[in-house]
């Protein structure tokens, strides 16, 4: 398996109305071109943060039955490359990195010579799975592969669209699609779905009844009547459902994106989604860990859209590896740190509207460490929604930093110890 990495992406918008007089014209012209290089088939594997594009693809790394060989090309959206570790534990062949910069604006010509120096190596493979980052319109991904958009023939005779594969997460898929954008913003939920050759609607387990179901189905079919509905749990589903399986139809496409092949344009991403990634070197309290996910999942679990990360635990060989979507957030130990591998812990936010101090400062107080800010007995104010005066009755209590009486005798946990759960009196009096 090869691996060909993007890091912090967001693929641009499709094309333009300015090139609808020529596009019919084009097409039809384009029916005429002999090709006699060997064709690699390319599957884009597409869908919103979390959705489970990446538990597929190592489904897919893992499962011998196909006996395939295939490369990938892996994009994150994010500064550090969190999926490609993840990835790698799968994989004992050449590992090739594209970094920094967005594949259809800042890179996307990195991309074409990434593809044009991959295919030596690949032309005998039986594929090229491209996984997008979630927050991408795939349309720019595929108009790469045609040489009216990409302005260069060798990427189409050297490969083909096989097909468009969009993971569409069961319990968030319709919020993201009816979620309102500002004037001229893409919703990237839509143009994936809209796009699909074939979609994969997993995490069904967590939907509780079949009429529910059946709703959800029927609201992706008002976008994409056309495209196979593959229900599944965990990302489940045979590799060869959706690799080499002759899907794309550019027919298809040009019905609903009459201006696919006409100039491509960037598109306008919802400004509010922004990501913030922490690296830090030494062992993290799990437990800490754990308490301040939970807290952080209470006050804002609605503006997260993705978060993961790798964590080095204290007195375990094991990486612990943890994701979630919203309010659902699960993690376990998986895969051995090398022996000549810095024990160094990462975490990824993907969200809207966060509050990225919060964040970095929470994740970096999970540090192993037996120090702490105040003692017992200590006053303080806590975070209860708003700042009530309070005083330390424990440390480490259950795993939290702190244990705290508030004035009227309810006693609360501050999961961290940084002031957004637990600060010095405001007015500097440390009386009751």
């Amino acid at each position: 398996i090869y691996i060909v990495h993007c890091i912090h992406s967001v693929f641009a918008h499709r094309s333009s109305c300015a090139f609808v007089q020529t596009t019919h014209h084009i097409y039809f012209a384009r029916k005429r071109n002999n090709r006699k290089m060997k064709q690699v088939p390319v599957t884009v594997l597409t869908g919103f943060l979390g959705s489970g594009k990446t538990t597929l693809l190592n489904h897919i790394l893992k499962d011998q039955s196909h006996g395939m060989k295939f490369a990938v090309i892996e994009n994150e959206f994010g500064d550090i490359a969190i999926d490609q570790k993840i990835l790698s534990e799968n994989v004992n062949e050449e590992i090739i990195e594209v970094m920094n910069g967005c594949i259809c604006c800042k890179v996307r010509g990195d991309l074409i010579d990434a593809l044009i120096k991959l295919y030596k190596k690949v032309e005998t493979f039986d594929g090229i799975i491209i996984e997008t980052t979630g927050l991408a319109d795939p349309g720019p991904v595929v108009q790469t592969f045609f040489a009216e958009t990409n302005g260069d023939e060798k990427i189409e005779k050297m490969y083909k669209l096989d097909g468009i594969i969009t993971v569409a997460d069961s319990k968030y898929i319709v919020k993201r699609l009816d979620e309102e954008k500002p004037d001229g913003v893409v919703n990237e939920a839509i143009e994936q779905v809209c796009f699909a050759d074939k979609i994969i609607l997993n995490k069904t387990d967590l939907i509780e009844s079949k009429d529910e179901l059946e709703a959800i189905e029927k609201r992706i079919r008002q976008l994409n009547p056309q495209a196979p509905i593959f229900q599944c749990q965990h990302s489940e589903i045979s590799p060869k459902e959706v690799i080499n399986i002759g899907a794309f139809d550019l027919d298809r496409v040009l019905n609903f994106d009459p201006y696919f092949l006409g100039d491509i344009k960037n598109p306008k991403h919802d400004q509010a989604v922004s990501s913030t990634s922490t690296k830090i070197e030494g062992e993290v309290n799990i437990q800490l860990l754990d308490n301040w996910i939970h807290r952080l999942l209470h006050d804002q679990g609605e503006q997260l859209y993705r978060y993961k990360g790798i964590i080095a635990v204290k007195g375990r060989d094991e990486k612990y590896v943890f994701q979630g979507v919203g309010h659902y957030f699960s993690g376990k130990f998986s895969g051995k740190w090398g022996e000549d591998e810095a024990r160094e812990s990462t975490f990824v936010f993907i969200g809207k509207d966060l509050n990225l101090k919060l964040l970095n400062e929470g994740f970096k107080a999970c540090r192993q460490t037996d120090e702490l800010r105040f003692t017992v007995g200590t006053l303080v104010e806590a975070n209860v929604g708003r700042y009530e005066k309070g005083v330390v009755i424990e440390q480490w209590d259950e795993g939290n930093a702190y244990r705290i009486r508030l004035k009227g005798g309810r006693e609360i946990w501050a999961p961290v110890d940084i002031d957004v759960y637990v600060r010095l009196p405001v007015d500097g009096k440390q009386d009751q």
